[in-house]
Order: C-alpha cells, then sequence, then structure tokens
C-alpha cells in the first residue's frame, strides 16, 4: 500500500510542468468547467452530504455545523471559485526587476509551489476551495477529507475528475486520499510533496506537524480575543463582540476571551450580558465580573479553550498593558481585536499583538480571505515564515530568480580593474521582460 501511494502521489508530481507551464486562460477554462459540472451534479452532491448528515449524529453541533453543504453553500462555494477565475494571474508576476549590467538583467518571478497535500476535517467546502486555488495557481494537489465527510467528498471528487477528463491538466494533478494510513505515507513524501496544508482540530494539526518533514501551513486552534478599553464606545462594543462571537461560532475566528478594562465594566458587562442572554451565549467570568453580572466563575483552563459553540470567558483587566499581555499568554496568534476611541491605545494594541491579524473596532470574524478581497482561502495561518494571515494564491506561490545575459562571465566582475555593476533598480510593472523577450525569440524561429 505504501508503494501504491508513493507511485500515485509521484503521477501527480508528473503534472506539475503541465499545470505551472499553462496559460491563465487554459485554468480558468478549465474552473468554469469545474462550476458546470458541480451545478450537474448538484443533486448527486446534497444527496450524499444528507446521507453524511444523518451518520453524523453523535458528532458536535459545530462540526455538523461544518460538514452541512446545503444548496445555500453549495451555490457559495461555487461562485468563490467563479470569483478565483475573475483573479489576476499569480504565476509569472514579476516581484522584482534589477539591470545587474548592460543586456544583464535579473527578474524575480512567481511560480507555483508544486504539490500541496492537504488535510481537513468535515468541511466539504474547504475541499472545492483548495481545489480552486490549486488549479488557479498552478499547483498539483493531493488531500484527505474527514471520514464524516466520506461520501460528499468521494462525489465531488468524481465531479471534478470528470471535467478535467481531456483536458491540458489531465486527471492526475489530483488525487484523493483513502485512508489514515495514506495520510501516513503522503507525510513520509518529502521530495514529492511541496507542502502540508492540514484544516481542522487542535489534535489533527499537531499530528501532521510532528509526523512530517515537510513543511506545513495552518495553525493549530483559533484562541482569538477582544480587548474593550475604557475609551470604547458601548454601543460599538457591544455590537463588535456580539457578531465576533454568534455571526459563527464554530469558525476559528470567533472570539472565544472577551477582556474589559475595569473603567468601563460596570456600564458595559451588563448590556453585554443580555445581548448574550438573548443569544444563547454562555458566560464565564472571573471574579470582579462574576461580582457585576450573573455568571460561572471561570477556571484557569477557559482561559485557553477553544469553545467553538455559544459560550465565552470574560476578563476584567486594570490597564490595556495587562491585556496585551493576558493575550500573549492565551493567544493562539490567530486573530485580537480592540474597541477603542483613543488613538493611542489602539496604536498600542495594533503594535504590540503579535498575532496573524490584529483588528480596531471591528468584528474578528473580518479575518477571511474573502472578506480582505483575497478570494478564496486554504485556510489561515499563524507561521511566520512563509505566508500569515489568510492564505489565498499568493500563499500558494514561491518564486525563482531568472537571469539573462549576452555571454557575460563573473571574471569580467573580477579583480582590481573589474568591471562595476550597475544594480540599477526597474519597475516590476508588466510582464516578464526576459520571459516574452525568449517567447518572441521562439516565435521568430519557428
Amino acid at each position: 500500500m505504501a508503494e501504491s501511494i508513493k507511485k500515485q502521489i509521484t503521477k501527480v508530481k508528473m503534472q506539475c510542468t503541465a499545470l505551472s507551464s499553462s496559460s491563465v486562460e487554459q485554468r480558468n477554462d478549465l474552473l468554469l468547467q469545474i462550476c458546470k459540472g458541480l451545478q450537474q451534479d448538484r443533486n448527486v452532491i446534497l444527496e450524499a452530504n444528507a446521507e453524511d448528515l444523518r451518520n453524523a449524529s453523535a458528532l458536535s453541533e459545530s462540526v455538523k455545523s461544518r460538514l452541512k453543504l446545503d444548496e445555500a453553500k453549495l451555490d457559495s462555494v461555487i461562485e468563490s471559485i467563479e470569483d478565483v477565475v475573475a483573479q489576476d494571474d499569480p504565476i509569472g508576476k514579476v516581484l522584482a526587476r534589477r539591470l545587474l549590467d548592460d543586456n544583464l538583467l535579473l527578474e524575480k518571478i512567481s511560480v507555483p509551489l508544486g504539490v500541496i497535500g492537504m488535510v481537513f476535517e468535515a468541511r466539504p467546502d474547504a475541499f472545492l476551495q483548495i481545489v480552486s486555488l490549486c488549479l488557479k495557481s498552478g499547483n498539483c494537489l493531493v488531500l484527505k477529507g474527514g471520514k464524516e465527510a466520506n461520501r460528499t467528498n468521494h462525489v465531488l471528487y468524481e465531479s471534478i475528475k470528470r471535467s478535467c477528463r481531456g483536458s491540458f491538466a489531465g486527471e492526475n494533478w489530483l488525487l484523493l486520499l483513502e485512508s489514515h494510513e495514506d495520510v501516513k505515507r503522503m507525510l513520509e513524501a518529502d521530495g514529492l510533496v511541496d507542502l502540508i496544508i492540514p484544516r481542522g482540530s487542535y489534535e489533527l494539526i499537531s499530528y501532521v506537524k510532528e509526523n512530517t518533514r515537510i513543511p506545513v501551513l495552518g495553525h493549530a486552534d483559533g484562541l482569538c480575543a477582544m480587548y474593550v478599553d475604557r475609551s470604547a464606545f458601548v454601543g460599538k462594543a457591544v455590537a463588535c463582540a456580539l457578531d465576533s462571537k454568534i455571526n459563527y461560532p464554530a469558525a476559528c475566528n470567533s472570539i472565544e476571551n472577551l477582556i474589559v478594562h475595569k473603567d468601563i465594566a460596570k456600564e458595559f458587562l451588563p448590556i453585554m450580558a443580555k445581548a448574550f442572554s438573548e443569544n444563547n451565549v454562555l458566560i464565564v467570568g472571573d471574579e470582579r465580573v462574576s461580582s457585576i453580572i450573573r455568571c460561572a466563575r471561570a477556571t484557569e483552563a477557559d482561559w485557553d479553550t477553544e469553545y467553538l459553540g455559544l459560550e465565552i470567558s470574560i476578563l476584567m483587566v486594570d490597564s490595556i498593558d495587562e491585556a496585551i499581555d493576558f493575550i500573549a499568554h492565551h493567544t493562539s496568534h490567530h486573530t485580537d481585536a480592540i474597541i477603542a476611541e483613543d488613538e493611542l491605545a489602539m496604536r498600542k494594541f495594533l503594535t504590540k499583538v503579535d498575532s496573524a491579524d490584529v483588528f480596531a473596532n471591528c468584528s474578528t470574524r473580518f479575518a477571511d480571505g474573502y472578506r480582505f478581497g483575497l478570494g478564496a482561502e486554504v485556510g489561515i495561518s499563524t507561521s511566520k515564515i512563509h505566508a500569515r494571515g489568510p492564505v489565498g494564491l499568493e500563499g500558494l506561490m514561491s518564486s525563482k530568480y531568472i537571469l539573462q545575459g549576452r555571454g557575460q562571465i563573473v571574471q569580467t566582475y573580477m579583480g582590481s580593474m573589474c568591471r562595476p555593476f550597475k544594480h540599477q533598480k526597474l519597475s516590476t510593472e508588466g510582464v516578464s521582460q526576459i520571459l516574452n523577450g525568449i517567447d518572441g525569440e521562439e516565435e521568430e524561429d519557428e
């Protein structure tokens, strides 16, 4: 079995050149063909998901919420694929351009990473998002969904494969793994797989990170906080905190900790508690919070709990510095926010909080590739290497340097009487001058 999976991933790897060298028109046409296929297979997809949901009765409500793929969610994800089509071609963008000397031009251009390995739980919509992003960015894909979405994933996979038959990409650019053992083999496939993206529980992401030498992109959990400063407008703070909690409680950008400055607590907390109560949010609070509103007492473990549901922990602090320190010790570095009118407080928070997304005076639920205008996303990365924050097309790209000369040799630029370099920075506007020149010469030769 291990050899079989390795052979299958090798076949995927062999398609990298076909995708990376394809035109954006080819990739866009295939994405639209995939959308058409999903529309044609709509009833089969929804029936498969309904069966998965029936078999998921023992799972938590948050997992079932992520697993569900209804008419509206399917329409939304098809629309997101169409949005990916509308985005600029990420391949071959000129990231830097420098004239080293006369007729010696250096360019740094964007290129696909190669083969992406995706491991995810529930979330059949994530399946379609990563497929669209990988295809648009010229990357091949090996993926494994959770067993709770087994039927849905298989139906989606077969629909996409049918759409790809006879295309420039063929069928082998995409591979769906079947078992946990297959995942182990993929995690061992360094040299074949270039990046692993796990999307799911803390346990899943930790397992992936601990069992591979392949670079991993993702976040372990979504422990997000909102701090209500002494200068905050109460109405604004209540609205932002409520949206950050109840808009989609199972989301990784939903807040779990609400931190309140002591000077605003007596005014803010009763109104906030009423709003939470009306929306069935269970509150746990520290000693000072529970002296103002009726709530259960928080334990130390609560400050590090990702509820993924209608629960929230509330803490009172004496200063913004205490709030920032609390976040530093109880954060997953995902998304944290401040509600404040004091610009100095706002600036301090935005500067000192070390998270992938740090917001002021808005809901944490804005931490999303689509809402950022990046289009669909494969997830949110809390890593500081490669990509950070919502990861869309740009996060699936690498780069390479291309240099074009006219017979220059290094010896010319060495020694006491050497020729000096110009190292002149040039505008990066437009397409690659080097690749355009090469293409033009090839056409003339023909």
